[in-house]
């Protein structure tokens, strides 16, 4: 059997800007149009509103001069109003071929909003329809607040429907304006439009208040909607539109009766420089694109994934141009940190492997996030131990209060034995250093000058994660290095120097 095929409209650069706070410049409304449309492939665009601004009519220019000469400008589409032609005359000047004239698709917007009979409306978007077909303009024709129309007055919109059916446009768009309809309503609407209008090509426009949009959208394919409107990140007014990725997704993993042209490879690439150019991020957990989408945390889930991929499903990263991660935290077990290691080209022996997964439990419990990156400073942190451990700092309280000099109280143990003292210093470390110094002075103990201090955060990791503090050690007969790893400057610091504190002492 035949696959049915699916139109797909954007509107990210028109419902999409929509979102508070939002506004693509010219030259970034261009690059996300020739995105969509080359890379992305999907069918159509809807790039502005007629008559919104200067800035807006040069958008839509740089628009659809470039369209034009690569091909595209039929599927280059503008929202215009019932406005006696004022909307056909600034796209005519804009460059634009296809409009999307927006019109009342519930008896309460018309009467309370126009206050007009549905025969006065009809008349006025005939009048529109007709002049766009002498200025080579196409037509199609947005049912505003369609939803609410069939939940409330039904009537009117079959009426409107049957004046439609009547006029030379291409498409009868049917947006859920406010975001209000349930799955089972976009199916049982959609379906008794499609049975009495079969030939008709309605698109469905879902928005997403209740959280349902990608729901909605795929009860309305099922029920013989033709194309559906969807945006980039789910972008648009209030809780924003069908998002692109998900529906995409969705249509291709659950309705095989069901075809679309759109490439899911370069989702993720649109979605992040969209993300970029409107400066609304994505979240974390945002299905396909989201940052953790594709990350397991679980060691169980890890271990599964080593023994016949037990949790794969088909929504595998790689069709849309990702990849699959392993988290390190404090759910980590070996089999995750082993996925990682593997990435690295890492290898350890059993023992060590149990000490590393220790070592990130340890920072996981601090709340702190793990990167692949982090991994060999890890591995160097807490395999850097050739020495016996004679020397521990056991705890240290650490002050610093304006106006007053930074001190510290600090208790050690040396060989079994414990000493504390207090002291201050010209910041915390400082005073932590001559707390030490007086104690091994008083067990007759000269420590090493500190020569060199560098602090630096691992490649790829986070700020709040992890932080390798280098310390260069002389005296008399030698120079070293020691290295302190912890989420915090100065308890790295504090590590490298109990290192340094073992070597000398052994």
């Amino acid at each position: 059997m035949a696959r049915k095929k699916i139109e797909i409209m954007d509107t990210t650069l028109r419902d999409g800007e929509q979102t508070s706070g939002v506004s693509f410049s010219a030259s970034e409304k261009l690059t996300i149009a020739k995105l969509l449309l080359e890379e992305l492939k999907v069918d159509r665009i809807e790039i502005a509103s007629a008559r919104v601004s200067e800035g807006e009519f040069q958008a839509v220019k740089n628009v659809t001069n470039w369209a034009s000469q690569a091909g595209y400008i039929d599927q280059v589409e503008v929202l215009t109003f019932v406005d006696k032609g004022v909307s056909i005359d600034w796209m005519i000047e804009a460059g634009a071929k296809v409009q999307n004239l927006l019109t009342k698709g519930s008896l309460n917007h018309l009467t309370h909003q126009l206050k007009k009979t549905p025969n006065q409306h009809f008349k006025e978007i005939e009048e529109s329809i007709n002049l766009a077909k002498e200025k080579a303009i196409k037509t199609n024709v947005y049912l505003e607040d369609w939803s609410n129309g069939m939940r409330n007055s039904k009537d009117y919109v079959f009426e409107f429907l049957a004046f439609l059916s009547t006029q030379p446009i291409k498409r009868i768009m049917l947006p859920d304006t406010l975001g209000v309809l349930t799955p089972a309503e976009s199916f049982a609407f959609v379906s008794e439009i499609k049975s009495k209008y079969p030939h008709l090509h309605f698109d469905f426009h879902a928005h997403n208040d209740y959280d349902l949009g990608v729901s909605n959208a795929l009860e309305a394919l099922k029920a013989g909607a033709d194309g559906l409107h969807l945006t980039i990140n789910g972008m648009g007014e209030r809780a924003g539109n069908a998002p692109m990725a998900s529906t995409i997704a969705v249509i291709n993993d659950f309705l095989p009766a069901v075809e679309v042209g759109v490439n899911e490879k370069v989702l993720y690439t649109v979605s992040k420089l969209v993300e970029n150019f409107s400066g609304v991020m994505i979240p974390a957990n945002k299905p396909i694109i989201g940052a953790n989408v594709f990350t397991q945390t679980a060691g169980i889930h890890a271990d599964g994934d080593n023994k016949k991929n037990l949790y794969f499903s088909d929504l595998l990263p790689e069709r849309f141009g990702r990849t699959r991660k392993y988290a390190l935290g404090k759910a980590s077990g070996k089999a995750n940190i082993q996925k990682n290691l593997q990435e690295l080209g890492l290898q350890l022996n059993d023992e060590d492997l149990k000490k590393v997964t220790q070592r990130i439990i340890e920072l996981g419990d601090k709340k702190q996030v793990v990167t692949k990156e982090d991994l060999p400073y890890i591995i160097s942190d807490v395999l850097d131990r050739t020495y016996e451990e004679k020397v521990k700092v056991e705890s240290y309280v650490l002050t610093h209060s304006k106006g007053l000099k930074p001190s510290t109280t600090v208790s050690i143990t040396i060989n079994g034995k414990n000493y504390e003292e207090n002291a201050s210093g010209d910041g915390q470390f400082d005073a932590f250093m001559n707390a030490i110094r007086t104690i091994f002075k008083n067990i007759n103990f000269v420590l090493p000058n500190l020569i060199d201090y560098a602090v630096r955060i691992p490649p790829g990791s986070h700020s709040d994660a992890l932080c390798e503090t280098i310390i260069t050690w002389k005296s008399p007969d030698k120079e070293f290095k020691t290295r302190g790893l912890d989420s915090d400057q100065t308890v790295s610091a504090i590590k490298a120097t109990e290192k340094m504190l073992n070597i000398i002492i052994n």
